[in-house]
């Protein structure tokens, strides 16, 4: 975007079998949608996202144990548990092309909340830069990425149908040229991520017990 790092304000929508989004306020992250764990957040492969947790009481009173609903909630209900059918999106697109209502249920509920959380997050930051997908179905999902731009148009999203097709797996700007808000397909390397903070991590931990030792020396 040719400007600062601190100077921008995004929204990054990680989407894979497990799903984040990020408010990131002039280069520094304010709020995201995962809690204490993933479980929060927007419906993912096999995770609720949120929830009344009311739920959990009610379902206790059923005769669930904290092991079973501990499973129910991380491993058999996001797209998994709405579809009845898959966690994967590139399944549920195929069943959604052959009239199956459940399918559809799944993709609208997951489009919906993404919508909702880009949605708050343009407020709490007060305007947008930019927004971001990345992760494996933000990445690919082609669809997806199409029914969520053109839901959040009120906040100056216009999507580039031509540019958003041929981003599969790759770099792109998917918004048009005059789109207030630009719309990027950036693949995720969270090895790198990692890699890089451990190595900065470290490096802090040497000079901080550097300084120690200097202190120590000098009020010895």
């Amino acid at each position: 975007m040719g400007r600062g790092k601190y100077e921008i304000n995004a929204i990054t929508c990680h989407l894979g079998n497990g799903c984040s989004v990020t408010a990131v306020k002039e280069g520094r992250s304010i709020d995201t949608s995962m809690g204490l764990t993933p479980l929060e957040g927007v419906p993912m492969g096999t995770r609720s996202g949120d929830l009344d947790p009311a739920i959990l009481f009610y379902l206790a009173d059923k005769g669930y144990g904290v092991k079973e609903l501990n499973d129910l909630c991380n491993k058999r209900s996001g797209l998994l548990g709405i579809s009845g059918l898959s966690n994967d999106v590139r399944n549920l697109e195929e069943l959604v092309k052959k009239g199956n209502a459940r399918a559809k249920l799944a993709i609208d509920v997951f489009c919906y909340r993404i919508k909702k959380y880009i949605g708050a997050y343009a407020v709490v930051m007060d305007n947008v830069d930019a927004i971001v997908f990345t992760g494996g179905i933000g990445e690919h999902a082609v669809m997806l990425r199409e029914r969520i731009c053109n839901t959040v148009a009120q906040i100056g999203v216009q999507l580039d149908h031509t540019a958003n097709q041929g981003a599969v797996g790759t770099e792109a700007e998917i918004s048009t040229g005059d789109s207030e808000v630009k719309v990027y397909v950036i693949p995720t390397n969270e090895q790198a991520a990692i890699a890089n903070d451990t190595y900065e991590l470290a490096n802090k931990s040497k000079s901080d017990c550097s300084n120690i030792k200097s202190f120590e020396k000098s009020h010895a």
